[in-house]
């Protein structure tokens, strides 16, 4: 099994920013990428943003020039940063890892982090 165990959330002023961890664990070998979803209330889960081993990112419209997705593949950590965050960025975010690609298919998922942005 894999284990991806987010940290950095919190609650934050409008313009500010948060740095988002997730650390993986257990089999990991199969993993080719890894990435970020989140999920408001109301609102469906979206994917944010995401890495390969090989280091090729994709962001979604809606963050893309404000995160930042960087992977230590050594360390089978990746680091979602945020900067410029706004109210409409408030949602549980979730670390996601697939053994393809993280818009065809998640294998694991982490529990978890909220982020909080006040206007």
């Amino acid at each position: 099994q894999v284990q991806l165990v987010e940290s950095g959330g919190g609650l934050v002023q409008a313009g500010g920013s948060l740095r988002l961890s997730c650390a993986a664990s257990g089999i990991i070998f199969s993993i080719n990428s890894m990435g970020w979803h989140r999920q408001a209330p109301g609102k469906q889960r979206e994917l944010v943003a995401s890495i390969t081993r090989s280091g090729r990112t994709s962001y979604s419209d809606s963050v893309k020039g404000r995160f930042t997705i960087s992977r230590d593949n050594a360390k089978n950590t990746v680091v979602l940063q945020m900067n410029s965050l706004e109210p409409e960025d408030t949602a549980v975010y979730y670390c996601a890892a697939s053994k393809y690609a993280l818009d065809s298919d998640v294998d694991y998922w982490g529990k978890g982090t909220l982020v909080t942005v006040s206007s």
